[in-house]
């Protein structure tokens, strides 16, 4: 009885691990993807700013941002403190709202355009980030 060889499988491959190194030892070191996320966080504050509606101008006044990091995440809250009467008057110019007459005002979408491009610079500043050697 012959015994047949053991060939086993093998793994070949051509290229550079380099950015993928250099990835895996900045998370490693604690760099993330997103360190500047406090200038960018600190734009779409500007944006928001900039887009809100100016009756008295405190309400464009009243964003601010916070930056939550977590296991693999980080999460940026935009947020708008001018609250009247326990309502928070950015969000009754965005959607709108009903009047002590019984009429209706309706909202204005400011915030999803103002938002957007600081959204889809954080997406860019991530992809280079990520792609980067």
């Amino acid at each position: 009885m012959s015994r047949g060889s053991n060939t086993g499988v093998g793994l070949t491959f051509s290229g550079s691990t380099k950015r993928t190194q250099k990835f895996l030892d900045d998370l490693a070191s604690g760099r993330t993807v997103l360190d500047g996320i406090e200038a960018l966080a600190q734009q779409g504050v500007n944006a928001l700013s900039s887009a809100t509606p100016v009756a008295s101008g405190q309400t464009a006044a009243s964003w601010s941002y916070e930056i939550e990091r977590g296991k693999g995440a980080i999460r940026i809250s935009w947020i708008n403190t001018h609250v009247v009467n326990g309502v928070n008057i950015a969000v009754i110019l965005q959607y709108g709202h009903g009047t002590g007459t019984g009429g209706y005002v309706a909202g204005r979408d400011y915030i999803n355009p103002a938002i957007k491009p600081i959204m889809d610079k954080i997406a860019d500043e991530v992809w280079k980030k990520v792609t980067s050697s």
